[in-house]
């Protein structure tokens, strides 16, 4: 085997144990862990846009009253 084959060797030797740690072997990798946190992270947005839709139909339903009561 020649050096340069030697060191191809190592190299994807580095590269599938580097792989290993993204994808994850037998447990989750950090790439499923990141894939979790984002969708937590977009159920929270929904959520944030479900109560602020909410908000601004008690605030139009407010500002109705107000008005209705004024005249």
């Amino acid at each position: 085997m020649t050096e340069f084959e030697g060191q191809v060797l190592a190299d994807l030797s580095v590269l599938k144990n580097q792989m290993k740690q993204v994808l994850g072997d037998v447990q989750p990798g950090r790439l499923a862990r990141v894939e979790e946190r984002v969708e937590e992270h977009e159920r929270s947005v929904q959520r944030l846009k479900g109560l602020a839709g909410a908000m601004g139909g008690a605030l139009a339903v407010f500002h109705l009253a107000v008005d209705y009561l004024r005249r």
